[in-house]
């Protein structure tokens, strides 16, 4: 039996979908087939990278891939989770059947400030999807 695939997207795949991969990946890497992407994919971004590396998580060497590669592949998934905020008007949604899941998680890209501030939301923003990815895998036992 095939495991089921899932899918996180957001703007430029830099931090919250692969920080969402890594986590999902992580806690439940036996049960799902996990893959992210961007409408307009740029480099990971160095504040998630040092946030999961607090973790044990290594993402450095993640490549950044575009939505509509995946959709011009001919890939199919069984869930969709989008992670970007509401205001972000380029948060693609990917076609075809699926369950599609909106998980709003602010960007790293756009905070301002110290790096050390900088270090300190994005830590909030995996933890914040760190617990996401566990309440929903409870929900789905």
């Amino acid at each position: 039996m095939s495991k089921p695939k899932v899918l996180f997207i957001c703007t430029h795949n830099s931090a919250r979908s692969q920080i969402c991969e890594a986590y999902l990946s992580k806690l439940a890497g036996d049960r799902f087939e996990v893959e992210s992407a961007g409408f307009e994919p740029t480099t990971i971004n160095p504040l998630a990278v040092d946030v999961m590396k607090e973790e044990g998580i290594d993402i450095s060497a993640n490549q950044t891939q575009s939505v509509f590669d995946l959709y011009k592949e001919g890939k199919l998934f069984d869930y969709v989770i989008k992670v970007c905020k509401d205001e972000e008007n380029l948060c693609p949604t990917f076609p075809g059947i699926t369950q599609r899941l909106h998980w709003a998680f602010e960007d790293p890209a756009s905070f301002t400030g110290s790096k050390k501030k900088k270090l300190a939301k994005t830590r909030e923003v995996r933890d914040q999807i760190k617990q996401t990815i566990q309440d929903w895998l409870e929900e789905m036992r």
